[in-house]
């Protein structure tokens, strides 16, 4: 690990649907069981993370709306799991008026950035964000923050187009507000070998995108869909499946390509 803070690492796609927060919670639950210290922060109002991952959603918890806000603290809002190592910024449906409250406020990209600005973030060896499926203010705000991009991409006809806009998106705040931040990589989800499609697209993604395509794919697999509704990880609900063992190779090719 680099001795300069934490990986922070945005887990983006703007198309819904692809294995965004199921990459989010198992890449980072695959990382703590491989003894990395892990905060996911939940950035999507459907807080899907968040409750895949036990938490309790109702209005006394504190969320990451506050932190956007500024009425809290990540250390007020990080809550610690079940699970050793990895610890939660939860979010509700409060934060999805967020683009409204902030409006035009003058560093209303920062706020994120701000908030991991205190000693609290130099707990974490990673911090895991899991963006919205769109390419809001909130997406804005996990960029800025972020010293990299994960991009999660469905193996399916077109799964290529909308990644243009995402690679524009991370080229304007690299040139504007984080010009730090980069594309760490991208992890192919939804894998059947057994259909043509998902391997032409296999093969496109790595021809057009070459070493940014991680070697691990995430297969199609019943136990990853079935894990989140028992507030699991993966890794834990079902240790020898599929599912589990891609994202724990993941979590291995990731650090491996962090320390060389």
């Amino acid at each position: 690990m680099p001795n300069d803070g934490p990986v922070i690492l945005s887990v983006a796609n703007q198309k819904g649907g692809v294995g965004k927060t199921t990459t989010s919670i198992n890449l980072g639950a695959a990382l703590a069981a491989r003894g990395q210290s892990v905060l996911i922060v939940d950035l999507d109002p459907q807080g899907n993370a968040s409750t895949g991952l036990g938490v309790a959603l109702d209005d006394r918890i504190v969320t990451t709306y506050d932190l956007l806000i500024e009425e809290a603290k990540l250390q007020d809002v990080a809550q610690i799991t079940d699970f050793p190592n990895l610890v939660i910024a939860p979010a509700t449906t409060d934060l999805s008026s967020v683009d409204i409250e902030l409006g035009k406020s003058e560093g209303r990209i920062l706020r994120l950035k701000n908030a991991f600005s205190g000693a609290a973030i130099e707990a974490f060896d990673y911090v895991i964000i899991d963006c919205p499926p769109s390419l809001n203010l909130l997406t804005l705000n996990a960029f800025v923050a972020s010293t990299a991009v994960l991009v999660p991409l469905q193996t399916e006809f077109f799964a290529l187009e909308g990644l243009s806009q995402l690679l524009l998106t991370v080229r304007d705040v690299r040139d504007g507000a984080n010009p730090a931040l980069r594309i760490d990589g991208v992890v192919l989800t939804m894998y059947d070998k057994r259909n043509n499609l998902c391997i032409q697209v296999e093969n496109d993604a790595r021809e057009n995108l070459g070493d940014l395509v991680y070697r691990t794919v995430i297969p199609r697999n019943v136990r990853l869909s079935e894990a989140p509704s028992f507030a699991q990880p993966v890794l834990n609900y079902d240790p020898n499946s599929r599912g589990a063992i891609a994202y724990k190779s993941l979590a291995s090719e990731m650090l491996k390509r962090h320390e060389g």
